[in-house]
């Protein structure tokens, strides 16, 4: 994001570049800063899929890495909804649970080394996206979705499905 830039540091930086007939830096009027229209709206980054894409690839990591059973689930509380931290921590339990009844090689290499291959985003609403990605690991490649909700300025992850 661009933050505005005071305007004395505009004068200052003009008052050092020299006269070029305009009128000297004090003389010079600064405009006023532009106010929002009403309606318009808020002020948004320049390219929000970027950031929602940036996102949702490291939270499907991380929580790709929560399933493995190598990132405690708690990391992931400041962008998971509540129902969906709690559905990963309940599947990521039954999975070290059936790891420990059967001894299954085959589920101990379950979501191990996993990487997000692609990720696609797509804005369904003002401040509501939902996303897919492409999550490879030793064992298959599987799909993953994700609807993400701006709230109080913070992306937050209401819905995840992890197939």
């Amino acid at each position: 994001m661009t933050a505005a830039t005071p305007a004395r540091t505009i004068q200052g930086l003009a008052a050092t570049m020299g006269n070029s007939g305009r009128g000297t830096a004090e003389t010079r009027p600064v405009p006023p800063p532009m106010a929002q229209p009403p309606g318009a709206r808020p002020l948004q980054p320049v390219n929000e899929a970027a950031e929602v894409r940036a996102i949702t690839r490291g939270t499907i990591q991380a929580s790709m890495e929560v399933l493995a059973g190598i990132r405690p689930v708690h990391q992931l509380a400041r962008r998971l909804d509540p129902r969906c931290l709690a559905s990963l921590q309940h599947r990521a339990a039954l999975i070290r649970r059936e790891l420990t009844r059967t001894g299954n090689p085959a589920l101990a290499r379950l979501h191990r080394n996993s990487a997000v291959r692609s990720v696609r985003v797509c804005e369904v609403a003002d401040g509501i996206y939902e996303a897919s990605a492409v999550v490879v690991d030793d064992v298959r490649a599987r799909a993953v979705a994700v609807r993400l909700e701006r709230s109080k300025q913070v992306w937050r992850i209401v819905e995840l499905v992890i197939g």
